[in-house]
């Protein structure tokens, strides 16, 4: 097997992007260092050079994906301006297309078991990408009377929420469930219900 993390001079990456291969064979536990070793192409004994175990391994993977996933949430927002409200939505949007265009990411970051908190460059891309929903829900509690106004806290963890249970439960194939309508409608739906809740749609709309 050729040795394609030195053939291309970045043994990390190349580690990073076995990890990502099996994960996608086998699940985030179901693969060891030494087999991500040999699928890059190198030694086991090189691994450790940057990496100390697996759980290491994969939290670079999830480092990674965040990285991604706040990238493409900025982008969601910024494009449904200047409307908050087509914004706020847009990044309930942009959860589903990230978990179906970057489903290895995706188990690496919500699935395999490790914390946000294992490092700081972890934690800070994180913090990133649950604070453009926040921003978002902010702005758009903005528009509620203070005193009927809740915490900009739970209205993006309720958004967080419902998203992610539409993708886990609908998005991705998960085996014996099956729904009636496209993943996106139900988000879209879901959310609207919320926000006519909230007050910030028309009920008539």
């Amino acid at each position: 097997m050729p040795k394609r993390g030195y053939h291309h001079g970045n043994l990390r990456q190349a580690l990073v992007d076995a990890a990502l291969e099996l994960i996608e064979a086998k699940g985030p536990t179901g693969f060891t260092l030494s087999e991500a070793a040999k699928q890059a192409g190198v030694t086991p004994a090189a691994v450790y050079r940057h990496f100390e175990g697996r759980e290491d391994l994969i939290a670079e993977c999830a480092q990674q994906g965040y990285e991604i996933f706040a990238d493409l949430m900025e982008y969601a927002y910024e494009t449904g301006q200047p409307s908050d409200l087509a914004s706020f939505e847009a990044t309930g949007r942009a959860y589903l297309a990230f978990a179906r265009r970057h489903p290895v990411h995706y188990v690496s970051m919500f699935e395999s078991g490790i914390s946000i908190n294992r490092t700081p460059e972890l934690a800070a891309i994180a913090a990133r990408s649950f604070a453009v929903l926040e921003k978002a829900a902010d702005r758009l509690a903005e528009h509620i009377p203070e005193d009927k106004r809740p915490p900009k806290q739970m209205v993006s963890a309720h958004i967080w929420a419902m998203s992610h249970g539409v993708v886990e439960l609908f998005a991705r194939g998960s085996p014996g469930t099956k729904s009636p309508f496209p993943p996106e409608d139900l988000l879209e739906s879901g959310i609207g219900i919320y926000l006519r809740g909230l007050g910030l749609i028309d009920q008539d709309k």
